[in-house]
């Protein structure tokens, strides 16, 4: 495609194939011209690309073909980076779709797989490329299995004794997830012995393992403390360096002691201060070794770099925040003199930034962590696994970082505490001489200071206060690479693989919390998900290890092992799926006209394409074989709906359909309907002009892929179901399960019916209490208008007048509970005490002229002279309202004795 021939294409929307393969140079300048187009089209940004081509006409094309002319095929994929830098949108890392979904099932041709009853955890997982064998440590056992074939070769029990597991329990831990020895650092030591620590029932232990009878040395078990934690549950990092034992752990039963210490070997022992400003509640996730004295101008030491989580101090807020950390010693550290006896004088941290500020993302929980080595050491990149909510939403991140950026922050100024505005901030007064958490160069070789130890004091004294550095670690392009929701991400590991083109990518391995396994490309400052892999079934994935050599990936979880080609190009079957996959293990080889492993097929004529993703008349100019499908005869009676499933490619392609030779529109209302969801088509109310033939295409980037055909016959009858019929063997299944149903339905209904007389029996006890229980309100009779009675010479029960509640001498007689009903009379007044408690007793009202009671409980009220007038034609006075009230308001007991007064 030559520059020139670019005009006939400035209005539309495609593009034609790149043929770089031909052999001519203006074919290599049409390649790179092509190219520019074709990411531009694969980002979005050729509709604006065209339109300006347009305006600028001729001198555009002329510009496009003299830079193309001289710059290489890595300057135009650098443009293009250049490209998205400008302004590309947020969804080439936000949320990626995966273009392949692989379910376990497909898996179990390719994938190995490794469990035994009894054995869990298969947490820690070394490989070794000299002797091809992969060591794995889980709960209380050791495992020694061969990488290709992934046989067992060697097996090794080492289980907490039955005292430790005893005094365990009554420490108050678990002896069902915490009592018991579970490997957490496995490493080699030298050619002959692996070195490995389990926590030992939170009593942690370590010992040597020989390789060649891999059995464990029984002479007394060292002393694990410092190297393994107590709590299998806590983070733990650990590597072998030359003999010595860098591990960043928690060095008591309490997990209280935070401590990143060096144990064996020649060195003295060293470990950190028990300072909250040097280690604050961390949580370790991963360790790196990096040999920066090698080719070093300056003299410069090895370094051991750590990966932790933590507390912060050093914000102004009430609440504590979390946030990711980078801390780094050096290899030749043997602590101070005076100060720092025994203590890193090279302990420096930096915070990690993992965020997107743009959206108001920031990640700062991490969670796992991967060193990718490159044959030089200025190369190594760090991958972080992050994970953080936003809203309510959990969200997974992946960011990238370059020891570059790292040695900067390193390198710059300290952050302080500042006693008296009670904040941190930046520290500006002059540093010391030598500068403080620096390792032993030239430059102090030739002032005198040859080790650590002939540090002076006030170096010493700044780098104890001063561990915290002001700047910030910040992600590789300014962002994380990938960002998912509602995936909670476990494990990564990384791999440099070489393509065809000569250029060098990185693929990327993520392991998920319910099982998957993410396998992704690095393309620059955007990743593209190549697959998602159900490796487990819900069980997260506790660890993960690749071997380079031979090409396979190892994933652990709590019940199992499995083994993973890097390479799976099988499962492309044409030469579309292979190029469009966009795998740097995988490409078309046009001689055996299969997808293949680049490494195997190297005499092979391939196609592969990793940056380009636009492929759409690359497989047609090799002339590969397209893939011919069978089409499956249909017969449907006339207005019936019919449902054409169509199972599209990968899941960034969408259906393309045809009938009778052309192309069917997305939607037409009334005949034709694509239902995403089911991914089929759907031909509502079938009649005889919808018969024919029907196919289906999964178009993605320009390419059309063969997916389903379909040879449609409708007929006129009643209606019928449209789904294929069941074999007549299967029809008592169906009355079975009809059966089945009822007898369900049955059961259920019964179950209703018993617990609704229950119910009922329930409700008539409840009322029945209820009403044992009402209290009924005493009134007061109205006074009577007849004429009152005059005192005389008898007795009480003598003057007594069965009509009203009066002594014949005036006096108020008052019996409890025996008050009558007056006719019209109201409701009582509510009482405005607590319901089931008694009123304050009456006996506290001052009533003047009052009497002893008599043997019946009686109370006699006297009224005086003026009183009683009062009471023969006019209201009571406001003694006698008073006293009303108080005893409509008292309410007798169900149980209490009527003889009782209640004044």
């Amino acid at each position: 495609m030559r520059p020139s021939s670019f005009e006939q294409h400035l209005g539309s929307d495609t593009l034609p194939p790149c043929q770089e393969q031909q052999p001519k140079a203006s074919a290599e300048l049409d390649c790179k011209v092509c190219y520019l187009c074709h990411g531009l089209l694969t980002l979005g940004w050729w509709s604006p690309a065209r339109t300006l081509l347009q305006t600028s006409g001729a001198a555009g094309l002329e510009l496009i073909a003299g830079a193309c002319a001289m710059a290489p095929h890595w300057a135009v994929w650098l443009l293009t980076v250049g490209l998205w830098g400008l302004g590309i949108g947020a969804e080439v890392w936000w949320n990626l779709v995966p273009r392949k979904t692989i379910s376990s099932g497909e898996l179990a041709t390719v994938a190995r797989r490794f469990s035994q009853t009894g054995i869990q955890d298969f947490l820690t997982l070394t490989v070794t490329e000299q002797t091809g064998l992969l060591y794995v440590g889980a709960r209380e056992a050791l495992f020694a299995f061969s990488m290709e074939a992934l046989e067992l070769q060697g097996v090794i029990s080492w289980e907490a004794p039955a005292e430790k597991k005893a005094e365990c329990i009554q420490k108050g831990k678990s002896n069902q997830t915490e009592c018991f020895n579970f490997i957490r650092f496995l490493q080699q030591y030298n050619a002959s012995h692996l070195y490995v620590c389990g926590t030992y029932a939170f009593q942690p232990k370590c010992t040597y393992v020989d390789i060649l009878t891999f059995t464990l040395e029984r002479r007394e078990f060292e002393d694990g403390k410092g190297k393994c934690p107590y709590d299998p549950a806590k983070g733990h990092t650990g590597l072998l360096v030359d003999g010595e034992l860098y591990s960043a752990t928690l060095n008591n039963f309490l997990g209280t002691e935070p401590v990143i210490v060096r144990n064996m070997g020649p060195h003295h022992p060293m470990k950190t201060e028990y300072l909250a400003f040097w280690l604050n509640e961390p949580h370790f996730v991963g360790s790196a070794y990096v040999p920066e004295s090698l080719g070093s101008f300056t003299g410069d030491d090895d370094k051991v770099y750590f990966f932790f989580s933590e507390r912060a101090l050093e914000y102004d807020c009430y609440t504590e925040q979390v946030v990711a950390r980078v801390a780094r010693i050096c290899k030749g550290d043997v602590g101070g003199a005076r100060t720092l006896q025994k203590k890193w004088t090279t302990f420096l941290k930096a915070r990690l930034v993992c965020s997107a500020p743009d959206w108001q993302l920031h990640f700062n929980q991490l969670r796992a962590l991967h060193t990718l080595q490159d044959v030089s050491w200025h190369n190594t990149t760090f991958f972080a696994v992050f994970r953080a909510r936003w809203g309510d939403v959990d969200l997974s991140a992946v960011c990238e970082y370059q020891l570059e950026e790292i040695q900067r922050v390193f390198e710059g100024p300290y952050k302080e505490y500042r006693e008296q505005s009670q904040k941190w901030g930046r520290y500006t007064d002059p540093v010391p001489s030598p500068r403080p958490g620096s390792c032993i160069n030239n430059w102090h070789r030739r002032h005198g200071y040859t080790s650590s130890l002939e540090l002076p004091d006030n170096t010493l004294n700044f780098i104890k206060k001063h561990p915290l550095m002001e700047e910030q670690v910040k992600p590789r392009w300014g962002r994380p690479l990938l960002v998912k929701k509602d995936t909670n991400f476990t494990h990564l590991v990384a791999d440099r693989v070489t393509g065809l083109d000569g250029a060098t990518y990185t693929a990327l391995f993520i392991g998920t919390g319910d099982g998957w396994l993410l396998k992704a490309v690095s393309l620059g400052p955007w990743v593209h998900l190549i697959e998602e892999l159900q490796v487990f079934d819900q069980e997260p994935v506790e660890s993960l290890v690749l071997s380079r050599s031979k090409r396979l990936l190892f994933a652990g979880s709590h019940s199992q092992l499995v083994q993973l080609p890097l390479a799976d190009c099988v499962k492309y079957r044409s030469c579309a799926d292979c190029v469009l996959a966009r795998d740097p293990y995988c490409a078309w080889s046009v001689n055996t006209s299969r997808c293949v492993p680049v490494g195997g097929h190297s005499g092979s004529l391939l196609i592969q394409h990793v940056i380009v993703s636009d492929t759409s008349g690359i497989c047609n100019f090799r002339g590969s074989k397209k893939v011919r499908l069978t089409s499956k005869n249909i017969t449907v009676v006339a207005g019936t709906d019919l449902v054409l499933p169509c199972r599209l490619s990968s899941n960034l392609a969408h259906a393309r359909w045809t009938f009778g030779g052309r192309d069917l529109p997305a939607e037409q209302p009334g005949s034709f309907l694509y239902d995403a969801r089911l991914q089929a088509l759907v031909v509502m109310a079938a009649q005889p002009r919808h018969a024919g033939a029907y196919h289906c295409f999964s178009e993605e980037q320009g390419a059309r892929l063969a997916a389903e055909g379909y040879l449609v016959a409708v007929v006129a009858g009643p209606s019928v179901t449209l789904e294929a019929r069941a074999p007549l063997e299967n029809l008592g299944l169906v009355w079975l399960a009809v059966v089945a149903l009822g007898a369900l339905c049955l059961v259920l209904l019964l179950l209703v019916l018993s617990l609704r007389r229950r119910l009922r029996e329930e409700l008539e006890k409840g009322a029945k209490a209820a009403e044992r229980t009402l209290v009924y309100p005493l009134q007061l009779p109205k006074e009577p208008t007849r004429p009152p009675f005059r005192p005389g010479p008898e007795t009480d029960e003598k003057l007594w007048d069965p009509v009203g509640y009066y002594y014949s001498d005036g006096s108020l007689k008052i019996v409890p509970g025996h008050a009558r009903c007056q006719p019209g009379a109201g409701p009582p007044s509510p009482s405005p005490g607590i319901p089931g408690q008694p009123l304050p007793s009456p006996t506290r009202l001052q009533l003047g002229g009052g009497r002893n009671s008599n043997a019946n409980g009686y109370v006699r009220l006297q009224l005086g002279g003026e009183d009683r007038g009062m009471g023969l034609g006019h209201p009571l006075p406001e003694l006698a309202d008073e006293l009303r009230r108080k005893l409509q308001q008292r309410q007798p007991l169900p149980d209490s004795n009527p003889e009782e007064s209640s004044v």
